[in-house]
């Protein structure tokens, strides 16, 4: 039986909080930022949870992290 890995991109880019919840990054705000306004970008910043319909395919992908 081979061993369970955490895929490493899911480790890079999700944390588990302590309640459970995992939280993640903000999309739309790497690249292409001069057509965007300064509103949209300021609203982008920070961090923001997993929705709950894609805690299962974050549990598969981050089998060690208890979810």
């Amino acid at each position: 039986m081979p061993k369970m890995k955490t895929k490493s991109s899911a480790k890079k880019r999700f944390r588990v909080r302590p309640g459970g919840t995992v939280k993640r990054g903000q999309a739309f705000k790497r690249h292409i930022l001069t057509k965007k306004t300064t509103k949209n970008k300021r609203q982008l910043r920070g961090i923001t949870t997993v929705h709950e319909r894609d805690m299962n395919a974050i549990a598969q992908m981050m089998p060690m992290a208890g979810l």
